[in-house]
């Protein structure tokens, strides 16, 4: 008989990530469905906040800690340590967009940078702002909000949250080359290759979701044998990065257009493995 785990006494949900990125969309969300959220805390103080909360009787919880907190940040990555050798059920997201997406919207916002002064451009207060956050951006899920409408972000915070806090989740998504690799991705395919149904005049108004994309990828030797070959690469390594304490890993699928030959691949890839782990999908360029 395994082991019994005890229940975390809390779940705390750290959003960190790029100023303009989405961490208020974020909390939001997570404030939407019960978790008491404090923005904006120094880092040198997460883990006494979190003593009070839990001593408060608070059991779900996020915190927003970013660039804000200055020098304190760089106490961030050890705080984390800390709360993990605890009875706390960790999970940090990482918010992250594409520099150009950023300025968009702090050019349409009119807001200022946190590190905005006399000698620094946007472009390089961004730039620092992801120097500074780099070793805390290698230990939480990067979402990448680039091309994401607020809608859709929601609905991804809030199949996060909803997740069990055991074991790692392994997140599937498609995207089109042509409109950038996600910043997010940690394994990404390229399937290009492989016959486009983007020709076919029949099927081009379809996606991979569609019996007639399925049937013409399903026909095709060489979509078939990639699919096996992905599957065993990823039956492979995947139980390495569970031994490496992951608790997420972004498997990206990328095809021309991310509206095909991706999304065929990444819906029969969770279907794979979603008797053995976690699974999320998701469809970049189908999102609405």
């Amino acid at each position: 008989m395994a082991a019994d785990h005890p229940t975390p006494q809390m779940r705390l949900m750290l959003v960190t990530g790029m100023s303009g990125s989405g961490k208020s969309v974020a909390l939001n969300v997570l404030e939407d469905i019960g978790y008491y959220c404090v923005d904006n805390l120094p880092a040198n103080l997460l883990a006494s906040v979190v003593d009070s909360l839990l001593a408060a009787g608070y059991r779900r919880v996020a915190v927003s800690v970013d660039v804000r907190s200055g020098p304190t940040l760089k106490q961030l990555p050890a705080s984390m340590a800390e709360l993990q050798r605890r009875d706390v059920d960790l999970r940090a997201l990482f918010l992250d967009a594409k520099t150009e997406t950023l300025v968009k919207r702090f050019s349409e916002t009119r807001r200022r940078h946190p590190l905005s002064d006399d000698t620094r451009t946007l472009p390089e207060c961004i730039d620092a702002e992801r120097e500074m956050l780099q070793e805390i951006g290698a230990l939480a899920h990067r979402i990448d909000t680039s091309e994401l409408p607020p809608n859709v972000l929601r609905a991804w915070i809030k199949d996060l949250a909803g997740l069990s806090g055991t074991g790692m989740t392994t997140l599937f998504q498609s995207f089109g080359f042509k409109h950038g690799i996600p910043l997010d991705a940690d394994l990404v395919f390229d399937v290009r290759c492989l016959p486009n149904p983007h020709y076919d005049p029949e099927l081009r108004p379809l996606t991979g979701k569609d019996d007639k994309v399925i049937a013409f990828l399903q026909s095709d030797a060489g979509a078939q044998r990639m699919l096996t070959d992905i599957s065993a690469f990823l039956d492979t390594w995947l139980p390495c990065f569970v031994r490496d304490n992951r608790s997420y890993l972004t498997v990206a699928i990328g095809c021309t257009g991310g509206r095909h030959r991706s999304v065929y691949f990444v819906d029969a890839l969770a279907r794979r493995f979603q008797a053995a782990m976690p699974v999320i999908v998701r469809h970049r360029e189908l999102a609405q």
